[in-house]
């Protein structure tokens, strides 16, 4: 496993290299598509602490970014560390149920075995603040930053790196799992991997190791505590390869997730078969060409729905990209993009799969990593001109207030985009069980 997976990590840092150069048989639609997901269905959004709180302490991101010129600076992000009551209230107002935010380690315990008692704080009033608005807060314990001390050591070069993040996420768990939050252990760990093998030349095979063993002892530690837990480590869909890319994290962690957490953004990137079928240039200059297959959420919660046959389906991340506040070359909205995913995720409930959330990424923009190019938020913030950063809503928002009320799409929906060709989808799934729009 550890040759195949290292040839893993040379594919996806060509497709991470792509993303940063700005840094069962399918069933018969149903007379009633809406009423499948019905009112108990989870509709939530989603943030990071890093991407969106601002005033950030020293951590393995703040020096990834010192150490790239050519990526903008982070600043304070969207403020959200100031504004997060607003930001709810935002949420609050499309009648979302869950709100996943981070918990940033490198803000909890800013020198090794010191907590900030401040930061604590600052957390407590933030899921206190979830909680009042009447959502269920989703908590990520690592969205790929940690402490700056924990840098100095190696971070997961560091054969104590397990330790250590064991001894802060169990606090965090003490402190919060009264308030019986949903939990992400560790967001995308194999996107996290690449980005420390090309950062901070980690060894990928022994990363995925110390993480896998992270996700597993930390799960035992929630259910100590949190006996009725609901805990995950979503998994950032790679079309065409998931097999291959998060399968040898899957055999490591699948008998410890709760349900399954997935992040679905983009169909199969075939630069050869996208410039052939649809005029594309053969390489994306940003993630906002990538290709864009709504139905190809379908495919990933089948995937998923075949290898753990009845457990829950959790979309924990899913959006589209738009290049810094410019609509799209192709006249596909974000209200289109939304309400044509939804009309999938309905198909996949009616046809048997065990749908029960679905997180929007993200509430508003924030920084992508390296840029605030990428735009993901149903409400916009124009950081690089706009000092008030002020929250511009999309006309996504009232899109997605509806979809809530109604627990989906109307029954006679029919998707914006039509189907693209199976083998820009999902192959080979995509096309030995295509699926239609009807």
């Amino acid at each position: 496993m550890r040759t195949r997976f290292r040839c893993l990590v040379a594919i996806w840092l060509v497709m991470v290299a792509v993303l940063f150069l700005v840094p069962g048989t399918a069933g018969t639609a149903p007379e009633r598509l809406a009423s499948v997901l019905g009112d108990e269905f989870l509709w939530g959004v989603a943030a990071s602490g890093f991407q969106s709180e601002g005033q950030s302490p020293d951590s393995n991101w703040t020096r990834y970014i010192e150490a790239n010129p050519g990526w903008d600076r982070l600043g304070d992000s969207v403020d959200f560390r100031s504004r997060y009551r607003s930001d709810i209230a935002l949420a609050k107002q499309m009648g979302v149920k869950v709100f996943r935010v981070g918990l940033e380690w490198a803000r909890l315990e800013p020198q090794a075995g010191v907590w900030d008692s401040a930061a604590f704080g600052f957390y407590d009033g933030l899921i206190d603040a979830i909680v009042a608005a009447g959502m269920r807060p989703m908590l990520t314990l690592d969205h790929w930053v940690y402490p700056g001390w924990e840098a100095d050591r190696g971070g997961w070069r560091n054969p104590g790196m397990v330790a250590d993040w064991l001894t802060n996420m169990r606090k965090v768990v003490d402190r919060y799992a009264v308030r019986n939050p949903v939990w992400v252990t560790i967001n995308e760990p194999v996107a996290y991997i690449m980005h420390e093998v090309t950062q901070n030349g980690t060894d990928a095979d022994q990363m995925l190791g110390r993480v896998a063993q992270a996700h597993n002892g930390i799960y035992d530690y929630i259910h100590q505590v949190q006996p009725n837990a609901l805990v995950t480590s979503n998994v950032g869909y790679v079309a065409g390869a998931e097999s291959q890319v998060n399968g040898p994290l899957m055999a490591l962690i699948g008998d410890k997730l709760d349900f399954i957490g997935v992040d679905y953004y983009f169909g199969y990137a075939a630069p050869e078969l996208a410039a052939q079928t649809q005029g594309a240039a053969a390489a994306p200059a940003g993630m906002w060409d990538l290709p864009i297959s709504p139905e190809g959420i379908y495919y990933a919660l089948q995937h998923y729905s075949r290898q753990f046959p009845g457990k829950p389906l959790w979309i924990v991340e899913n959006g589209m990209p738009t290049y810094d506040g410019h609509p799209r070359a192709d006249g596909y909205t974000r209200s289109d993009h939304l309400r044509d995913t939804v009309y999938w995720l309905q198909r996949a409930k009616a046809d048997g799969m065990n749908v029960i959330g679905y997180n929007y990424w993200s509430l508003t923009d924030n920084f992508e990593w390296g840029s605030y190019a990428p735009r993901f938020g149903l409400y916009t913030v124009n950081v690089r001109t706009d000092p008030a950063l002020t929250r511009i809503p999309t006309d996504a928002v009232a899109t997605y207030r509806d979809i809530i009320a109604h627990d989906g799409v109307a029954a006679d929906y029919l998707p914006v985009r039509p189907v693209a060709d199976c083998q820009l989808v999902d192959p080979p799934a995509s096309c030995a069980t295509p699926v239609t729009a009807r």
